[in-house]
This record gives C-alpha cells, structure tokens and sequence, in this order.
C-alpha cells in the first residue's frame, strides 16, 4: 500500500472517531440536561378541575379539608330562591400519603353518598424525556339515601370508578388534561340501564391574569350508556388565588360532586337554560 492511501485511511480514521467521540459527548451532555431538568410543576392549580380530579397531588403529610358546593338550577327562579333551596354540598377530607400518593374521603348530600379514592402519580412531565404526567384514580362510593328502594343490600349501593388523568402543560398560560373513566354501578336504578359505563373527559387551564384562570370540564358519554334523563356534563369555571388558597367559581349543567353522581345527576342542559351556580373551597393543615 502506497504512502498516500495509508495516509489517507488514518485521516478517515481519525474523522471517524473524533465524530464518535464527539456524538458521545454529545448525547452525555443531553442526558445530563435532561436528569437535571426539574419536574413539570403547577399544571394545575389544586387537586380539582370542578367536579373531577387533576393530575395534582397533595403533599406528604398534609391533609386538605375541601368543601364543595353545587347550588340548584338558576331557571328555577324566585320560588326555589334561583336554586339556593336545592343546593348539594360535599365535605371531604384528602391526604397526602407521599408525594406521589394521596388518599380521599367524603360525604356528599346528594344521595347521601359516602366515597372514597387513592390516585396515584405514575409518571411525571419532564422536558423532552416525558411529555406528560399520568395519574391513576381508583374510587369507590356508597348511596345510603333509601328513596327511591329502601331495602337495597349495601353491595348493591356500592359504585367503582377507575380513571386515567393525562395530562400536559403547554406553556405558563395553557394546560390540557385527558380523562378515560370506567364506572360500575353493582345495581342501577332502572332495569334498562347497563351497569357498565365509559366516558371521555377532557379538561383544561387558561390562565387569564397572575392570580386567576378559566377552566374546563367536559365528559362524552355514548348514547348508549347514558341514565336516564342524563346529558353530557359540561361545566365553565373561575380559579381565583386568594394567598395560598384557590377559590374555584363554576356554572355547570351537573349537579353531582363525585365521578359517580356525575353520570348520574346530569339531568340539566345548557341549550335551556338550566345552570348550577357552585364554588370549592379548600384549607390545607400539616400534619406531620
């Protein structure tokens, strides 16, 4: 072999393993820029989007004494005092397991139903490594009301809820979140309808000013497996930070506080008229 072609095929070599040595550094330094990146934090603001969850958890050692509220409808008018006569309250208590897991529980006046719910964060948004944080709800409640059947079995008044939270923020302003749910009614109120139910909900997050933000909350459910006299929860609400605390404000076609009732007591529409005024509030103690 002449002298030129050895000289030739060490510069090729050298080319080669300086643009592998380079590509090495390269992808040493992403991975290190990625591991330093800090979890995607605030997609939301509290652990409720309106009636449903968010992706949101609370801290170790920290419990969330919440009260939400659901007034009647306001096209009811003067009679029914424009719904304040017909209000739903729920009180619950949440807490703060790790930071990664909480646990729930409630009682809601509508139905006189107690639930409970552990959610879980299986993954968490992070730059480009992990575009989304991934939640998993797991819920269970009890309708102890004896109208309409007062001698229903307590398994027969048993619901289950599973839920997949997905959920994305975009940017400081916008967050989206996707919610498949599954709910099973062990007994439904009338015999036609399916004990089975899924639905598509899709909420999200516009920030307006520092401390306030408009939300969404809308759940599909095929037509098929809808209650009777139910329609598509829709509801538009008013996040307001009050120093440390968020203070939620919503108009809604659903009267229902828990994943259960909102399938279930979603008899008003939007296209009448028929609205629910409603507010969450919420105090966070320490506990530990």
């Amino acid at each position: 072999m002449s002298y030129s072609k050895l000289n030739f095929c060490f510069i090729l070599f050298s080319l080669l393993t300086f643009q592998m040595s380079a590509q090495d550094e390269w992808e040493k330094q992403v991975n290190e820029m990625e591991q330093q990146t800090p979890e995607t934090t605030a997609t939301f603001k509290t652990t409720r989007l309106a009636s449903s969850q968010t992706i949101e958890q609370v801290k170790a050692g920290v419990l969330d004494f919440r009260i939400n509220h659901r007034f009647g409808r306001f096209s009811d008018g003067f009679d029914n005092f424009f719904g304040l006569d017909n209000a739903v309250t729920r009180i619950g208590f949440d807490y703060g397991i790790t930071d990664y897991l909480m646990v729930g529980v409630g009682r809601s006046t509508l139905n006189k139903e107690y639930d409970g719910f552990g959610k879980v964060k299986i993954l968490g948004q992070k730059g480009s490594k992990m575009p989304i944080t991934l939640d998993y709800l797991l819920a269970a409640s009890v309708v102890a009301e004896k109208y309409p059947v007062p001698n229903i079995d307590f398994f027969n008044r048993v619901s289950y809820i599973n839920q997949l939270l997905i959920a994305r923020k975009f940017n400081d302003k916008l967050s989206l979140q996707l919610m498949p749910t599954y709910v099973h009614y062990n007994m439904t109120q009338f015999p036609e309808e399916k004990n089975d139910l899924f639905a598509v909900g899709l909420g999200g997050r516009f920030k307006l000013t520092r401390r306030t933000a408009l939300t969404l909350e809308y759940f599909y459910v095929p037509n098929n497996m809808k209650k009777n006299n139910n329609y598509n929860p829709l509801t538009i609400g008013l996040d307001v930070e009050t120093g440390g605390h968020v203070f939620q404000l919503f108009v809604s076609n659903a009267s229902g506080l828990t994943e259960r009732s909102l399938f279930t007591a979603s008899t008003s529409q939007w296209t009448k008229g028929e609205l629910h005024f409603g507010f969450n509030i919420s105090r966070v103690f320490t506990v530990n």
